[in-house]
């Protein structure tokens, strides 16, 4: 059979399987598992609606940069989850759409601070500000107000994406979905029973197993060896050290990122004054799936003593509208922001117990700027290290627990007040006790996109190595 029929017939092949899926969440039975409104797609509709929904998101950016969003877009193409990771905008564009549901739902649940981008790549560890190293969500660039359960069923579909890839059966990566389910409930109504002191965090003391092992690597982290990586010394002082991808800036350019700079201190906790030197500027471009092409500083910080070991490097990156915010129509949530970088900063500190003490947001040139501490002490969940159903159980679980603390922490306790209720208590209410149904729907929503996801990508790279994406 010629490669391309062949290619065809699998993209169909997979196609009938998401139907398949579809049609199994649709009488699959319980309350809440029924809700989708699943609205089918010829193939080329689909495909069609991939393009259209990425060129809407994407496509001023893309006119910019082209050869950023080549990168990225070959990133994607990699596997199912990695373009799953870079399509975020395609999933809220079914979550109002093909998938659309209002199961466990309600008004106050609707309008839940979340995290925007919820895999299961997105977790990792970081030295809070009591100096405690955590293992907990990261990346809150998609943070955003809207319903609680488009986390879940994000991460339960990213999942099912992970399970696939490494062999596991329906049945297990169902069960895996179901433990992640049964610890956030768990957690959630714990919290709404002893309240937030009951809140506690994935630390050395507190874990075992895999996690236990990442916390133990990121110990190992010093900020003499990153600065050793990121820096030289010239003239007993450090500076940027030359790399691919970062460039030096002109004196224009620095003396802006400087005005940012101390736009950006009045947004933070005090700092001593010897921390406010900045000894060097370089600049970056975005690299990762998510970030293509949006320019992104480096600044190189005395730290709190003169002593060279003790040198601080932040960001200072571009921040960009969320996907989930074009599929929230609420003014008073789209009014609270002053630009998107104080939109991501507010949303780490409301969903983190303890935000990294340099996390702030400034403006630069008009837009809005999202500025952090680059971490020594950050440690990644490498999934390739976790194979085995009883490791993955176990994994699973502490993540259904950090992720029902999130929620937790950003309500009415918190120092904000655009989620003015207890989510913990709204979430517990709105879910009123049906733990069956409740599980019942995230599991078909994880096997039914899963498999969408699988069949997207294929139409997505089909659309990209045929040229059909704009400027490409």
């Amino acid at each position: 059979m010629p490669s391309g029929i062949r290619q065809l017939s699998e993209s169909v092949n997979l196609w009938n399987a998401v139907n398949t899926f579809q049609k199994h969440a649709l009488s699959s039975g319980g309350h809440g598992s029924g809700g989708f409104t699943v609205r089918t797609m010829t193939t080329d509709g689909r495909s069609a609606h991939i393009l259209d929904v990425l060129v809407t998101e994407f496509g001023d950016s893309m006119a910019i940069d082209p050869p950023a969003f080549r990168r990225k877009f070959r990133k994607m193409a990699a596997s199912p989850f990695a373009f799953y990771r870079g399509s975020a905008c395609l999933f809220y564009a079914d979550m109002t759409g093909a998938f659309a549901d209002d199961a466990f739902l309600d008004g106050p649940t609707s309008r839940v601070w979340i995290h925007g981008d919820l895999h299961a790549e997105n977790f990792g560890t970081y030295m809070n500000a009591s100096g405690v190293l955590v293992f907990n969500v990261n990346d809150f660039d998609e943070a955003y107000v809207g319903p609680y359960v488009w986390d879940l069923k994000r991460f339960a579909a990213s999942v099912a994406l992970i399970g696939y890839a490494k062999a596991l059966s329906d049945e297990v990566i169902s069960s895996l979905v179901a433990e992640f389910t049964h610890a956030y409930l768990a957690e959630l109504n714990g919290i709404a029973r002893d309240g937030d002191d009951a809140i506690g965090s994935l630390t050395l003391k507190t874990t075992s197993g895999v996690l236990h092992q990442v916390l133990q690597r990121a110990r190992l982290h010093t900020r003499v060896a990153l600065l050793e990586v990121e820096t030289t010394i010239e003239n007993y002082d450090r500076r940027f050290a030359a790399m691919e991808g970062r460039h030096p800036v002109g004196d224009e350019t620095r003396h802006a990122v400087e005005a940012a700079f101390q736009d950006y201190l009045t947004t933070l906790p005090a700092v001593s004054e010897v921390e406010h030197r900045i000894k060097d500027v370089a600049l970056r471009k975005g690299v990762g799936i998510g970030s293509a092409g949006l320019p992104s500083y480096n600044l190189l910080l005395e730290g709190h003593t003169e002593a060279l070991e003790n040198d601080v490097i932040l960001y200072m990156k571009q921040a960009q509208v969320p996907a989930v915010a074009r599929h929230i129509a609420d003014e008073k949530v789209h009014g609270y922001f002053k630009h998107q970088g104080h939109r991501t900063a507010e949303s780490q500190r409301a969903l983190q117990a303890y935000a990294d003490p340099w996390l702030g947001y400034t403006a630069l040139n008009g837009v809005g700027q999202l500025v952090a501490e680059i971490s020594p002490y950050s440690a990644d969940l490498d999934w390739g290290d976790v194979n085995e159903p009883e490791e993955l159980s176990s994994v699973i679980r502490d993540l259904g627990t950090a992720v029902a603390r999130m929620h937790s922490v950003a309500d009415d306790e918190s120092s904000h007040d655009l989620v003015d209720f207890s989510t913990e208590d709204a979430i517990t209410a709105v879910v009123g006790g049906d733990e069956k149904g409740f599980t019942e729907m995230l599991v078909d929503f994880a096997h039914a996109y899963g498999a969408r996801a699988r069949a997207d990508h294929q139409f997505f790279v089909d659309l990209f190595r045929n040229g059909r994406l704009p400027g490409l």
